[in-house]
């Protein structure tokens, strides 16, 4: 019990450590005043570690049949990208659970970044407000994913959600999404009025398939960024009708 206790002391204080050296760096370079000097990593899935502490969900959760998977592949047989990288992959039910008659809709599942230890300075929490852009790099099946943000809010079920526009369906490619495009959602509706994304608080970042099409799901996500570069990606994010719906059934235009 003793060596846990001293394993977790250290891995706390290793923690707090690195978190005073990025605060001393963002300091001492004047990041606030000159903007920062290069991307920030927010999270990477080079290890079987970094995937199996994901949080992953499905609808199983009230009673549906749609099923997740979230697994470690540790090389590509794709000369694009050979990195280390997660599998995210199932398959979408829409049945309903036929001993829960209160259960209406089903069809989804996603994955999240797991929550962020704690240091010394508190919960840890991703500050991207020096950035403009969330990069991406996946490899997707085409199908109407959403990525899913998580913040410091006062309703602890809201969500910022966008569209993941891929443009290159089974090949890898880097997305850029705009911080600032982000849309606060609460159990899949949007929310009025819209707040800003507090951006200084980011607690996780997950992807979501809601579009209720039966059938098998994969998608490959190697690395999630903060950036300002917009030459990382010739993607563009156009204006596009999504599935995100306000409370009066209008779909929203991204």
């Amino acid at each position: 019990m003793r060596a846990t206790q001293s394993l977790l002391a250290k891995s706390f204080l290793a923690r707090s450590f690195d978190e005073l050296k990025r605060r001393s760096s963002i300091a001492w370079n004047l990041d606030a005043v000159k903007g920062p000097s290069g991307p920030r990593e927010l999270y990477d899935f080079h290890s079987s570690d970094s995937v199996s502490n994901c949080i992953v969900m499905s609808d199983q959760l009230i009673g549906g049949s749609s099923t997740s998977h979230f697994d470690f592949v540790s090389s590509s047989p794709s000369p694009s990208s050979s990195s280390p990288h997660a599998r995210f992959y199932g398959h979408i039910s829409t049945s309903l659970p036929p001993d829960r008659p209160t259960i209406q809709r089903t069809g989804y599942a996603a994955f999240r970044t797991p929550d962020q230890p704690p240091t010394v300075f508190g919960r840890s929490v991703w500050d991207i407000d020096p950035y403009t852009y969330l990069a991406l790099r996946i490899k997707s099946d085409g199908r109407a994913y959403y990525v899913n943000v998580q913040t410091e809010s006062v309703e602890p079920t809201d969500l910022h959600q966008h569209r993941l526009f891929a443009k290159r369906p089974g090949q890898w490619e880097t997305i850029l999404i705009r911080w600032n495009d982000f849309v606060r959602t609460n159990h899949g509706f949007v929310v009025e009025p819209q707040t800003e994304l507090l951006r200084q608080r980011v607690h996780s970042v997950g992807i979501g398939l809601t579009d209720r099409v039966e059938g098998p799901f994969e998608l490959c996500i190697e690395r999630v960024w903060a950036t300002n570069g917009a030459e990382e990606s010739r993607t563009a994010q156009g204006t596009q009708e999504g599935e995100l719906k306000n409370r009066k059934g209008e779909k929203i235009q991204w």
